[in-house]
């Protein structure tokens, strides 16, 4: 049986906002597994399904480049949001971003490519960034986008400099027509990605291990209210369309008309300019997410100094 500690149910309480005794029985009953507690809890209908994006504790700043029919995005986290601010840092962002454009979405390639100006590989700059700034900076990681025709637009939130910010996101079009109706277009679906953060482009795109999960649960949840087998399959193919609104880019609502889906906008626009047009692929990165960052007990901090 595993330890139960203070700290194990304070994590499952904020990922899922279930009360203390609730998720101390949870993790009793998975035997101190989070992610199946955080299951646990959504069967009884005590949580709502957890969002690893909201654990978001690093700073630094995000970055595109985009250049017609492809794009790159990078992430380079610094441990102050003051550094981010800094000329310095922006502009080695900057021309970072701009070197990912060479080297397909492979970090390792990005920090072994040559800096523009001559003054080493992206990773010695980096180094003398560190020396000169005075924090510690990683190249966290960089992905592309590359159509055959058309083009790749992106978009910026919380914008801290042209092309830098906390959210940077890549839309690929594929398409014939107009590059400058297709790159207003793509911008638009750029910014509905930023805000409403699709997890797959469509449904054949959902990660197998995620969507089983999702299906465990549901299924476990429709049991739950006592109803026949059969009622029970109508119930989880109405409660997976739904999912697949929710994570699905082309299903989703499009923000910016609030009518139609994104794959329906898409249709529409490509009707506008008579020509075909087909949204290929995405790309989305926000600051930070998925890196834990080390919370400081600072009552705890003072009693531990306090006792020596």
């Amino acid at each position: 049986m595993a330890q139960i500690t203070a700290a194990l149910v304070k994590e499952l309480r904020d990922q899922s906002g279930a009360g203390m005794m609730d998720c101390k029985k949870a993790l009793a009953e998975t035997d101190g597994d989070l992610e199946g507690a955080v299951d646990w809890l959504r069967k009884k209908g005590l949580a709502a399904a957890a969002k690893k994006a909201g654990r978001v504790a690093s700073e630094g700043l995000v970055a595109v480049s985009t250049d017609g029919a492809k794009g790159a995005v990078v992430e380079v986290n610094a441990e102050t949001d003051f550094v981010s601010r800094n000329e310095q840092f922006q502009s080695f962002v900057k021309a970072v971003a701009q070197q990912a454009l060479t080297v397909g979405g492979d970090v390792e390639a990005l920090a072994n490519a040559d800096y523009p100006g001559g003054e080493g590989t992206v990773a010695d700059v980096l180094t003398k960034n560190i020396a000169t700034i005075g924090e510690n900076m990683s190249l966290r990681r960089t992905a592309s986008l590359e159509v055959s025709e058309g083009v790749v637009a992106s978009y910026i939130h919380n914008q801290t400099a042209p092309g830098l910010g906390k959210i940077g996101v890549l839309v690929a079009l594929e398409s014939s027509s107009d590059a400058a109706k297709l790159e207003a277009f793509g911008k638009q679906v750029a910014m509905h990605v930023a805000a409403a953060n699709p997890q797959a482009l469509d449904r054949d795109s959902v990660d197998v291990t995620a969507l089983e999960r999702e299906k465990e649960v549901l299924s476990d949840q429709a049991r739950a209210s006592g109803k026949p087998e059969e009622i029970i399959e109508k119930m989880l193919v109405g409660r997976l369309r739904k999912y697949y609104e929710e994570v699905c880019l082309l299903e989703q609502g499009y923000v910016i008309d609030g009518e139609n889906s994104v794959g329906k906008a898409v249709e529409l626009f490509a009707k506008e300019l008579g020509a075909p047009v087909k949204l290929t692929g995405f790309v989305r990165y926000q600051l930070g997410e998925g890196i834990e960052k080390k919370e400081e007990d600072f009552a705890a901090e003072v009693a531990a100094t306090l006792g020596n």
